[in-house]
This record gives structure tokens, sequence and C-alpha cells, in this order.
């Protein structure tokens, strides 16, 4: 099956993107990267490769693995552009995250966001993690000018989480953990009919991380065809989850 993966120029989450495009062509099924100009070759947030702060906080050794693997695969660098893409041609969108300045390309672009619109109402499996969410909080139903979330429920980065990493490197990176002023959580909520009951925070955690073995202190949250999950420490159990998806669609 076909998939689309989305992504800026540069900053987007190095496991968010290399874990789910490892595991998903381990299952068999081909991905398509795109970026806002075709052609593109884009780049992951380089502080995670080399480490965040005193080379602490950063990608685990795996996803660095999955990704020098990613880099050199004929599909990274042939991106598709934004714009020009034909969804009715594939079967499954997955939505990446990342926190960087960088992200911002990819987080408010407006035709980014008309086209994930238009690929929800074909309700095919659809995955976002971390402040991929937020895309979908930001992408309206036509017809009723709602999010298209307002009535699924869903995770994404917890305010802890974005709390407890700016507050940590912040003396030091400024608001680099910081994407807006607004927290991820916050943002989802608004766009939820029912934050109270649709909203799912998981399990509070500080570092521990699913691996390629053990998803016990990972977490996804499923609702009909949509997946999403937090972090990074989601990516292994996330990816896993989505392509299962993808199979129960065909």
């Amino acid at each position: 099956m076909l998939v689309l993966i989305p992504v800026p120029d540069r900053d987007f989450d190095v496991t968010e993107v290399a874990v789910p495009w490892r595991l998903l062509r381990d299952a068999g099924h081909q991905v398509v990267f795109a970026t806002e100009q075709a052609g593109t070759v884009p780049a992951a947030d380089p502080r995670l490769l080399t480490g965040v702060i005193f080379g602490q906080l950063g990608a685990a050794p795996e996803a660095k693995r999955c990704y020098e693997e990613m880099v050199k695969a004929a599909e990274f660098s042939s991106t598709q552009a934004w714009g020009a893409l034909d969804l009715a041609g594939f079967d499954g969108l997955l939505l990446p995250g990342g926190h960087a300045p960088g992200m911002r390309q990819y987080l408010d672009s407006p035709v980014l966001r008309d086209q994930v619109s238009r690929f929800w109402a074909l309700r095919r499996p659809v995955g976002a993690i971390c402040h991929g969410v937020l895309v979908l909080a930001r992408a309206t139903d036509p017809a009723t000018g709602r999010s298209v979330l307002a009535e699924r429920q869903t995770t994404c980065l917890p305010k802890y989480m974005e709390r407890l990493a700016y507050l940590t490197t912040g003396w030091r990176l400024g608001r680099y953990y910081r994407t807006y002023r607004a927290y991820v959580e916050d943002e989802v909520k608004a766009a939820l009919d029912d934050p109270g009951t649709q909203f799912q925070r998981g399990p509070i955690v500080l570092s521990a991380r699913g691996t390629a073995t053990d998803d016990t202190p990972a977490f996804t949250v499923a609702d009909g065809n949509y997946l999403s999950a937090r972090w990074p420490g989601d990516a292994y159990l996330f990816a896993r989850r989505f392509a299962a998806l993808l199979s129960a669609a065909t």
C-alpha cells in the first residue's frame, strides 16, 4: 500500500519519521515523502542527531540508524510537492512531528492543511504523532467549518512533557522546545467538542521510550481510521499499529 508522509524542509523529528518509514517498509508498504516544493531533500532536526544539550536528549541509537538508512533511500530524495499530490492514489497518511523552528513551514501551511482535509474525507487510515496532531487540529471539514478532529478521540504531545523540556533547556536553548506560545495539548483540546472525554494524555513518562522490542512505555489512541501518539517514545508502537490499520483497510 502507498503511504504519504509530508515533512518540512528541515527540523522534523528523527524518530517520528525514520522509525515509521522503516517499519512500514518492512511490512511491505511503499512510502512517498512530500515537501512544500517537489524535489527538496529534507533534513531532520540536527540536534536530535548530535544531542540536544551536552550530547543528551537526542534520538536513540536505533532511531538514528533508521534515519541513516532512510536518507539513502530513493524516495527520500525524490519528494513530491504538497499542493500537487493526487490524494486518491494514497492508501494512508502519516503526519510526523518535531518542535524546532523549521517545523513551522509544515505546521502553518494552508496548502498542506487543505490537502490533509481532503484526504481525511476519504476515510482512509490517518496517523499523527506529537506536533503532527496540530496539522489535523487546524484542518477543517469544509461542510461544518470545524476541525476534522472535533468529534474524535486523540492524544498529542502532553503539556507536562513540553513544559518540562522547555524549563530544563531554556536557559541554554531559549524557546527551542516551545514551537508556539500555546502548548500543543491546549490547541488540540480547543479543537475538540468535549476535550474532557475525547483527549487522552496517557500515563506519565519522563524518559522511558518504547523500542523495537519493548512497547511497555508506549501509548497510542485509536479511533476508527485515526491513530495518534504523543512523542518519539511511542514511535515503534505507533508505526506497528498504523501498519495494522493499513492492512485492515485492504
